[in-house]
């Protein structure tokens, strides 16, 4: 059965046994950790980092940025936590994940100053470049 929202816990160490619909974070070990929103019991880690996952606490609830892409699970779900609910997105194509999974890299080269020499990874730091632009001036367009 599919979990419709998490709540939240902060805990220095995860459990060894996750309870369903929570969502720990562990701001010592700048982690999050829940059992799959599809309900298949499996365990999803998300290490917190500006080049991995962001985490937004409100006061009440937790956000998570970007979405959770489940791609390596027999489930293959998709969905991101907002506010606690769990918003459900559309199942990617391989070359969809493929393509998500080298911008992650090209982002963590850029954030830990790796140097990139190969012309595709030069293309996907020119492609976020644009898109965080684009996305910038979308943004301040509706401001």
């Amino acid at each position: 059965m599919k979990v419709p929202r998490f709540e939240h816990r902060f805990v220095d160490h995860f459990p060894d046994q996750l309870d369903r619909g929570v969502l720990y974070i562990s701001l010592p070990f700048a982690s999050s950790a829940h059992g799959c929103a599809c309900g298949c019991g499996r365990e999803v880690v998300t290490p917190l980092s500006p080049a991995g996952w962001s985490m937004t606490f409100d006061g009440e609830s937790v956000s998570l940025n970007p979405s959770i892409g489940n791609d390596a699970l027999p489930c293959r779900s998709h969905y991101w936590i907002k506010r606690g609910a769990v918003v459900w997105s559309y199942q990617m194509s391989r070359d969809e994940v493929d393509a998500a999974r080298r911008r992650d890299q090209t982002d963590r080269d850029i954030y830990y100053g790796r140097p990139s020499t190969t012309s595709e990874t030069l293309r996907l730091q020119k492609e976020v470049h644009k898109s965080a632009w684009s996305w910038l001036v979308g943004w301040l367009n509706k401001e």
